[in-house]
């Protein structure tokens, strides 16, 4: 199958803080796993119940161990037994912070071509 998406996927490791905008609480630390991201959004999976629609602040820990500070909007999801499958889209991201992630792209497909 073609793949059609605009921006190349990353697979990073890391942690999310989600806190859900407007909501209730002062946020809470989630154990996630990214499973994808691009400039554009995030793939990742948790134990925890977010709303679809719903936007959540959040620290996105990069590869070399940077934290860009981002907003995501919950746009799917799925569920596998305990386990919650998330898709989201980052919303009000700088430009200079979807520069971050293109220079990793950037390593990552440099990386790739070496054979690493």
């Amino acid at each position: 199958m073609e793949d059609k998406r605009k921006h190349k996927r990353l697979e990073l490791s890391g942690e999310l803080l989600l806190k859900e905008l407007g909501g209730p609480d002062n946020g809470e630390v989630a154990d996630i796993e990214i499973h994808d991201c691009s400039r554009d959004g995030i793939g990742f999976s948790t134990d925890k119940a977010l709303t679809i629609g719903s936007n959540y602040e959040a620290n996105l820990t990069l590869w070399n161990k940077d934290k860009i500070h981002v907003f995501i909007q919950i746009v799917r999801a799925d569920k596998e037994g305990d386990i919650f499958r998330y898709g989201g889209i980052f919303i009000g991201m700088p430009d200079a912070d979807q520069m971050r992630i293109q220079v990793y792209e950037t390593v990552t497909d440099e990386l790739e071509h070496q054979g690493h």
